[in-house]
């Protein structure tokens, strides 16, 4: 019994251990998330040679690439309402859990965190719309993401201090 009554207090007690490192995960996650659906709506922009958009909905906190441009030089997006939305994970979309706060979501220096939508335009040069995505937990552990519009590839910072 005071076996079983050891083991039950040291369980109890690695309880916040294993909590905090599962939201730790979840950041980290959706950060890799995001990082895999830029550099794909980036490949699909170069490799199809058209226009390619990462679509935002930060009151679903969702976001997804929705394919290239019909032909080179269309100036005109594709339709997100004729695309079939890409599984979890697979570098296409991805969600930010209900858990994280988004600080931040500026496209071309505009905000966008509480709008219905916000699209980011990769083009086939390897250009992009400049983006800047910020996202604390509740343990106040930040998260920067920034497109570089000139080489569509994202930079990070992890410390807020840099934020602001």
């Amino acid at each position: 019994m005071v076996v079983v009554g050891i083991m039950a207090m040291v369980m109890l007690m690695s309880i916040p251990f294993v909590r905090g490192t599962m939201h730790r995960e979840a950041l980290a996650q959706s950060m890799r998330d995001l990082e895999e659906v830029c550099g794909s709506a980036r490949r699909k922009a170069i490799l199809q040679g058209s226009m390619a958009e990462i679509v935002f909905h930060p009151r679903e906190r969702t976001f997804q690439v929705v394919g290239a441009s019909p032909g080179p030089g269309n100036a005109e997006p594709a339709s997100s309402d004729t695309a079939t939305a890409p599984a979890s994970h697979s570098g296409e979309s991805g969600r930010i859990p209900d858990n994280l706060i988004i600080d931040m979501l500026d496209v071309n220096l505009s905000e966008y965190k509480d709008s219905e939508e916000a699209r980011v335009r990769f083009y086939p040069n390897g250009t992009s719309d400049e983006l800047t995505v910020i996202i604390h937990s509740e343990k106040q552990e930040y998260f920067k993401m920034a497109l570089e519009a000139t080489t569509g590839l994202p930079t990070w910072e992890r410390d807020p201090s840099k934020f602001k």
